[in-house]
């Protein structure tokens, strides 16, 4: 009898533990279920993000909370977090009451939820290892969704003619434009154009506003990215990016890619290691390289902070084009000054204000003429004139951003420096397309082979500012920093690096020499050159910049 108790005791059990385990099976396929269409919980940036890209087509407001219905699931948010209103200007959002059916339902469904919960314990691992799954899942789903969100395209409105002050550089660019307007005039002839653009200068003159123009010339789909936007905390993630975006301009080829900040991503590789930023680095490397012949993509990389760009980045078939943007001269000043005044009122005399703004970047020529305005806004004048602009200069120059400036004394010995600059290039052969008041545009020598007179005849143009400087006013001045640590590098090089010494091993008497000899050169020079020197220097005293051109048809009315 006790034999039979137990056996059917034991067939009871078993029976039990089945029925336990089926319908243990059962709960967790319907938890499951819930808890993947649950909404998920977001904040109040992802919930702008949804409602800008008009990616909710329903709302449910549900007690304290909303619920957000998109194509790609539901998301729930706190309703005190949100703006109902803003809200209802776009989509349908149905108010569900405190008590209703549903809402007992739900209850008794959490309470049957909480005792199975307790039954499932005994499968931890099991429900643990579910659970990280769907947290991944959860997570990529929403990275993936953002990264999308960032990414599309607009219609610039902006044209060269908005953009004073540039005309070197819509020259540069114009095949650009026509290239995008008519790809197939190229391709016909199997020309094949430069696949990047990198524009450099510093900050401040207007690069985002220029590749803006380029899109609005050739009506094409603008691609903005910073940059920073490319490196991300999880791995893989920039690289991600990089392939949606260029995925996307393809797609709406023909199409500019601008990435604005490109050092940030196109840093030089190596040294402090950085493994996310290299393979995202690597992955627009890559994106460059595939891109088709006359595929209708140009991209569009700008930069200040070429020096720590990769090599890789800069070699034939990437960004093999370059566009310097200088500080604008006088000329430019006077044009972007009309820009920023055309809709102010003023009697101002652009011409004087343009002359005391010497250094001024676009940026900083928009703020003068804005403090300017404020000004005459704070005396109660209707106009703004000329002492506004003075009274405000000071406050430019010494702001967050320090703009270069001279006083007139300071531009008179800076006229003379570089005057004596362009000079030397002209005559010692050195390549330029132009010399400004404040910088040179020396060209460098693309070949494999240089001849030591023409590394010479560099070290001569740079030390030529400090030789008639010297001369003129003998003194020497702080402005010759750059040109003679150039001068002193380049040196060094012929020495170290091609025995072009008295000595085949370097040493540094043959630095000292060969720095020596090039300035007694260019003193004896410029000595016998003193009227030419005197009238270029008056050329950029007055123009601020002077062309390779204009010096030649000078020096042919000279001699």
């Amino acid at each position: 009898m006790l034999k039979k108790m137990v056996t059917g005791l034991n067939f009871k059990s078993k029976k039990l533990l089945v029925s336990i385990m089926a319908l243990s099976v059962v709960v967790i396929l319907m938890v499951f279920g819930y808890i993947k269409n649950a909404p998920t919980i977001i904040n109040l940036n992802y919930y702008e993000q949804l409602l800008n890209a008009n990616m909710i087509k329903k709302a449910k407001i549900e007690q304290n909370e909303v619920i957000l219905y998109t194509p790609n699931g539901s998301f729930v948010i706190a309703k005190d977090g949100i703006e109902i209103k803003k809200l209802l200007k776009n989509v349908p959002i149905e108010t569900v009451s405190d008590s209703t059916f549903v809402d007992d339902m739900l209850s008794m469904a959490l309470l049957f939820i909480l005792f199975l919960v307790i039954m499932i314990v005994v499968k931890k691992r099991q429900a643990k290892e579910l659970k990280n799954i769907e947290q991944n899942e959860q997570r990529a789903f929403s990275l993936d969704t953002m990264s999308s969100f960032d990414i599309h395209p607009a219609r610039s409105k902006v044209k060269f003619g908005d953009v004073a002050g540039i005309k070197e550089v819509k020259e540069e660019l114009e095949e650009i434009v026509d290239f995008l307007k008519f790809p197939m005039k190229y391709k016909q002839y199997g020309i094949s154009l430069p696949r990047g653009v990198l524009l450099i200068g510093p900050p401040g003159v207007g690069k985002t506003l220029i590749a803006k123009a380029v899109a609005g010339e050739a009506n094409v789909p603008f691609f903005y990215q910073s940059g920073a936007s490319f490196v991300q905390i999880y791995v893989g993630m920039g690289a991600k990016r990089v392939r949606e975006l260029f995925a996307h301009a393809k797609a709406y080829a023909p199409s500019i890619i601008f990435i604005d900040e490109i050092d940030a991503v196109g840093k030089a590789r190596g040294g402090m290691r950085n493994d996310e930023r290299e393979s995202t680095l690597n992955q627009l490397l890559t994106e460059m390289d595939g891109f088709e012949d006359s595929s209708g993509v140009i991209v569009i990389g700008a930069t200040n902070k070429i020096d720590i760009i990769d090599e890789a980045l800069l070699r034939s078939g990437r960004f093999d084009r370059r566009v310097f943007i200088p500080l604008p001269d006088l000329q430019d000043r006077v044009d972007i000054l009309k820009v920023y005044l055309k809709d102010k009122p003023y009697s101002a005399k652009i011409d004087e204000v343009a002359k005391m703004s010497v250094g001024f970047s676009g940026a900083a020529l928009s703020t003068l003429v804005n403090e300017a305005a404020i000004n005459a806004l704070r005396r109660d004048s209707r106009i703004i004139e000329n002492d506004d602009f003075f009274a405000v200069k000071t406050k430019v120059l010494l702001g967050k951003t320090k703009v270069l400036s001279f006083s007139d004394e300071e531009k008179k010995i800076q006229s003379l420096y570089q005057g004596a600059k362009a000079l030397c290039a002209y005559w010692f052969e050195v390549d330029f397309d132009k010399i400004t008041i404040v910088n040179d545009r020396l060209k460098e020598i693309d070949t494999e082979i240089e001849s030591k007179t023409s590394m010479l005849s560099k070290i001569k143009v740079y030390l030529s500012g400090i030789v008639a400087t010297k001369i003129k006013y003998n003194e020497k001045f702080t402005n010759s920093t750059q040109d003679l640590k150039r001068a002193t590098t380049l040196a060094q090089s012929m020495v170290e690096n091609y025995g072009m010494g008295d000595s085949i091993l370097p040493t540094q008497a043959d630095i000292e020499k060969i720095l020596s000899d090039s300035y007694r050169e260019v003193e004896v020079f410029l000595l016998g050159m003193e009227q030419p020197l005197e009238k270029i220097s008056q050329i950029l005293y007055t123009k601020e910049s002077i062309s390779k051109e204009e010096m030649k048809s000078f020096m042919h009315e000279v001699f």
